[in-house]
């Protein structure tokens, strides 16, 4: 069974989807799929369909959307390869005391292979090594296709973990951009970088990495101006001012002066000696 979630949900076995198209039947299969190969307790199911407060008839209907799920299953298995092991439904979607669990086989979830290449590009970065952080982390990133869980309604356990992959999406971003910042690539990071901050208005890291780019792209004044209105949308949003290494960027910047004229082909001097690091 490969599994996808890091944009809209995508469940196959045998290259056939069983992706349900209603919306609570999908929702039941995204908590079984972010958990696979691990029991789903039935209370979460439970609680992510109907919160607090389940309908009497909760784990009936539960019962249901389960049945529906195996039907899908079923017609897949039916184009099984054919020295596989026989399966049915019942043994990919298997029922377990307390709970349910959706078993992959050995299948491909973009969860796993996001995570794995994420952690070789902060080791890589832990250790130094720019280039390879930079190319490990665009991969994984590459491998999110929109929000996780992108068309599936978000119940509170489905939110809890949209929020967590998201904030580590965020961190490999981060991560991403700081060694391609360590590689001198500002200038093709501008774009990237203010679109992004556009999207994330409190987000310290990106613009004090949008101010670093602008300033060693020569473009100090606008460098500032992000700084302020990073500041304006802390103060007007959460009540906050800049934190210490936003502070100490800003005075880096200011300190640094504009970008002296240069000789053609030569060096900037904020080329060659990167700007304070926010944090």
């Amino acid at each position: 069974m490969d599994i996808d979630v890091l944009g809209p949900l995508a469940v196959k076995e045998n290259g056939i989807s069983v992706t349900p198209t209603a919306p609570k039947p999908r929702q039941v299969l995204a908590l079984l799929a972010l958990r696979a190969d691990h029991v789903v307790p039935v209370a979460a199911l439970v609680e992510e369909l109907w919160g607090e407060r389940p309908p009497r008839s909760a784990r009936t209907t539960l019962q249901t959307y389960i049945l529906q799920l195996r039907d899908l299953i079923a017609t897949a298995l039916e184009h099984e390869p054919d020295a596989a092991v026989p399966r049915t439904a019942k043994d990919v979607l298997a029922t377990t005391p307390g709970g349910y669990q959706l078993r992959t086989s050995g299948g491909s979830r973009d969860t796993g292979e996001f995570e794995s290449l994420a952690g070789l590009g902060h080791r890589a970065m832990d250790a130094g090594d720019f280039p390879g952080a930079a190319r490990q982390l665009r991969e994984a990133l590459d491998l999110w296709s929109g929000d996780a869980f992108a068309d599936v309604h978000h119940g509170p356990r489905l939110a809890a973990e949209a929020k967590r992959l998201e904030e580590s999406r965020l961190c490999a971003l981060d991560q991403r951009i700081e060694a391609d910042l360590r590689l001198g690539r500002h200038r093709e990071l501008l774009g990237e970088l203010t679109v992004l901050v556009s999207r994330y208005r409190t987000h310290e890291n990106l613009h004090g990495q949008l101010m670093t780019a602008l300033h060693r792209s020569g473009r100090r004044s606008e460098a500032l101006d992000v700084y302020q209105r990073l500041r304006t949308a802390l103060v007007r949003e959460l009540g906050l001012e800049p934190s210490v290494g936003m502070r100490r960027l800003q005075r880096s910047v200011l300190a640094a002066g504009p970008e002296p004229v240069r000789a053609a082909g030569a060096p900037r001097q904020s080329d060659r000696r990167p700007l304070t690091r926010v944090g």
